[in-house]
């Protein structure tokens, strides 16, 4: 038998309980295995108590380490464990949540997609599981017999592309840094110049707090009488957090006016819920229908995919988490806080708060079903690649609080998963509605980017 040494890693902004529960699950599975288990058996929370768990396992000589991914987290803990553990085995179980409608209250998918991102570009062999406490696939994980992939993108015919001449000069405001530990959000400004033609400029947060901040008064009033005539329960929110969200906004349209933006990349949390006092998803997804791209998490990569999705679709674009696979169902469920444009919507969409910040303004909706594109301008393993994907939304109650659907993916469930994964994808991809593969293939033979479809 070996000694397996782990490491249950969580966030206090999600559901604390629910996740210690999940824990207590995947500890029995554990010690029911025979092997030997050492390490902590409370989830830890931050990078001091992580890093000296790491020095107790150091100390233990231990046969294998694995991380319990109990909720999202980001991806530096892992990576460090990966670089401490060099030469033992490595794998990862996250576990899935019900889909009850409510908030998403673990998140651990997202953890896994950061962290399998991650060590691919560490070029890291790891194990994974995505599976329930009760066991299921745990001996063979700790067999060895999990272990990820690596998928290579096809090489396309080179040709012209109207999509990506549209691309050559387009201007990206990136408002803050990515986050620590977001490694599916770092780009190189001048590769990506020389790729499509696209120029970044950087911005600190507090230019877009100061001038939101300065907003008149009419303007932020008229925009509360615009999004109280597109929302239902607006006055349900606190009106003075409303009013800083609905500011993001006007300070954006600002921001691109005065510096010829044509889509921004936001670091959007927690600065803006800690610092400034508002959410800026609402804002996100006002913008999104008017065709001005937002990407989340300073992801400029997003932001770029975003714009090209949106030229091959002449539609509004969706930056999604993929954030649940089930097998049995063969489906996956794509979200985020509350940002999708709101022609996406299958019913009239909801204001509502940020699910871990509790601030306004978010949108909630179920996604309207009918076919959709995925795609993502791709670093997965340290090379530039188009990804592609295709599914249905399927008419569905909403799965999570926020903005999501439920899709049927045109391969199956599982392959799809293992697909993710093995290629090491970023966590968030661009979605539009309808088939715009060809269209997005065809870009990708005018800029010399080899395709990967999963």
């Amino acid at each position: 038998m070996a000694r397996i040494g782990i490491l249950p890693l969580g966030r206090p902004t999600f559901d604390v309980p629910f996740a210690e529960e999940k824990l207590v699950g995947m500890l029995a599975a554990l010690d029911a295995t025979g092997h030997e288990v050492v390490g902590p058996r409370a989830l830890l929370f931050d990078a001091e108590a992580t890093m000296a768990a790491l020095d107790d396992l150091a100390a233990a000589s231990i046969d294998q380490f694995l991380i319990l991914q109990v909720t999202f987290t980001d991806a530096s803990m892992t990576v460090a464990a990966a670089n401490r553990f060099a030469d033992v085995p490595l794998s990862i179980w996250a576990v899935p949540e019900p889909r009850l409608g409510g908030r998403l209250r673990l998140n651990a998918f997202c953890g896994l997609n950061l962290a399998s991102h991650a060590l691919g570009l560490n070029d890291r062999a790891f194990g994974w599981l995505y599976a329930e406490p009760d066991g299921a696939g745990l001996d063979d994980l700790l067999a060895g017999q999990r272990a990820s992939g690596r998928l290579k993108a096809q090489p396309v015919p080179a040709t012209a592309s109207p999509t990506a001449e549209a691309l050559k000069g387009r201007r990206i405001g990136r408002i803050g840094a990515h986050p620590d530990g977001f490694d599916t959000c770092a780009y190189d400004a001048e590769a990506l110049r020389g790729l499509t033609g696209v120029e970044v400029e950087a911005l600190e947060l507090d230019t877009l707090f100061d001038t939101a901040r300065a907003v008149d008064d009419t303007a932020a009033t008229a925009l509360r009488a615009e999004a109280d005539a597109r929302l239902d329960g607006l006055a349900e929110v606190d009106q003075t957090e409303l009013d800083r969200s609905l500011r993001l906004k006007l300070a954006l349209d600002q921001l691109r006016t005065d510096r010829k933006f044509d889509a921004f990349a936001i670091r959007c949390w927690p600065e803006t819920f800690t610092e400034y006092g508002g959410a800026v998803c609402g804002p996100v997804s006002m913008l999104g229908e008017a065709r001005v791209p937002c990407a989340c998490e300073a992801d400029v990569y997003g932001a770029v995919t975003q714009m090209m999705l949106q030229e091959a679709a002449d539609a509004p674009v969706f930056l999604v988490d993929l954030v649940d696979m089930d097998s049995a169902d063969n489906t996956g469920v794509v979200w985020h806080c509350g940002q999708a444009p709101a022609s996406m919507a299958a019913a009239h969409p909801t204001a509502t708060i940020h699910t871990n910040r509790k601030m306004p303004l978010l949108y909630e909706f179920a996604l309207k079903p009918g076919r959709v594109t995925f795609v993502r301008l791709s670093q997965a393993h340290g090379e530039t690649k188009l990804i592609l994907s295709g599914g249905e939304v399927l008419d569905r109650p909403m799965a999570f609080t926020g903005t999501s659907g439920v899709v049927r993916f045109d391969r199956p469930a599982d392959e799809t998963l293992a697909n993710v994964i093995d290629s090491g994808l970023e966590h968030h991809m661009a979605l539009a509605y309808g088939d715009h593969r060809a269209a997005l293939i065809e870009m990708a033979g005018a800029l010399g980017l080899p395709v990967l479809e999963i």
